[in-house]
């Protein structure tokens, strides 16, 4: 039987590190408005490194750390909402960056949703019928400091830049590592509640003056009830379709939205909030890179061990909900 193995796991942020304390210095907030309402004390945020650059060296360490030659990846995808340029994809980029001249790239857009999207479009290569595709590099990567009206503190003070990512591999002998099983929603209806980058027909040609790109907009309620409600019923329907119980998932690894809705959303899940770990505090939401980013730490820390159930279920723009479940 053939399984998919997450063989390493890789994150890399810039270096400059903004507090609580400095957005206040620039804009009416403080740090126990920011702490309190979302438990973010502070983010890193790039200074003339882009997207792929940070991608780029995610995927630079998880080929040092598992030693394999760059032209053996058969697949390079980015899971990202703020991309270098709309065309070339930032996969490409990354590709070319490294060197990966044998991979197919591509970039998964799905907002905090993305790098489990990804999860789910990598398993469909590594398993159809007749596929020649065995190793796959994800990397989750967001520039989210480039696309923020820094003078709205309502959205702000909740991103970080940032990025880290996966090597998955194919095995034929049905190893002990596996993906498990899956949930994916959209709600195009609700797309409106979270926008970045939007773009607007000409309203007139030639145009006077100059076509803007909007920057970022959130409707914070909205997404908060979303995230509270979507997510368990996610997380509910990927464990039924596993045959397993909650209480079988060993950590629940979540999205890094806001602190408030990780605690709700374990709470609706009637399972304790230790087996929900945390980093916003230390990146803020960094949307597509989040849930790799925790991924990473865990496993770097030996928090997650092989052999663990793990959760991994990200949810935004779109507005979007994934869940993936794996055998670590």
């Amino acid at each position: 039987m053939e399984t998919i193995k997450v063989v390493k796991t890789a994150r890399c942020v810039p270096a400059k590190v903004v507090t609580n304390d400095d957005l206040s210095k620039i804009m009416d907030t403080s740090d126990e408005w920011i702490s309190s309402r979302t438990g973010i004390k502070q983010r890193h945020i790039s200074v003339g490194e882009n997207t792929s650059q940070l991608c780029a060296v995610v995927a630079e360490q998880l080929l040092k750390k598992s030693g394999w030659d760059v032209e053996s990846i058969d697949l390079l995808l980015v899971a990202t909402m703020s991309p270098d340029t709309y065309t070339p994809a930032t996969a490409a980029l990354v590709q070319g960056k490294i060197g990966a001249h044998n991979a197919l790239a591509f970039d998964i857009s799905a907002a905090c949703s993305g790098f489990i999207y990804g999860l789910n479009v990598a398993e469909k290569f590594m398993t159809s019928s007749g596929s020649a595709c065995n190793r796959v590099m994800l990397i989750g990567g967001e520039v989210l400091s480039k696309v923020i009206d820094w003078t709205d503190r309502t959205t702000a003070v909740l991103f970080g830049d940032g990025a880290a990512g996966v090597l998955l591999e194919r095995q034929e002998d049905g190893g002990a590592s596996r993906f498990i099983s899956s949930s994916l929603h959209t709600y195009g209806e609700l797309g409106d509640k979270l926008e970045a980058g939007k773009t607007e027909a000409l309203v007139s040609f030639p145009m006077e003056g100059e076509h803007k790109i909007k920057a970022f907009s959130m409707s914070g309620r909205d997404v908060y009830k979303f995230a509270t409600h979507k997510v368990p019923v996610s997380i509910e329907e990927a464990v039924k379709k596993a045959g397993l119980t909650l209480d079988q998932i060993d950590y629940f690894v979540l999205h890094q939205a806001n602190s408030r809705i990780v605690a709700q959303i374990a709470k609706r899940l009637n399972q304790p909030l230790a087996k929900f770990p945390m980093n916003i505090a230390k990146y803020g939401n960094t949307s597509a890179a989040s849930v790799p980013l925790l991924l990473d730490e865990l496993v770097s820390d030996k928090t997650i061990k092989r052999g663990q159930t793990i959760v991994l279920s990200g949810f935004g723009g779109g507005l979007t909900v994934g869940t993936q479940i794996i055998k670590y």
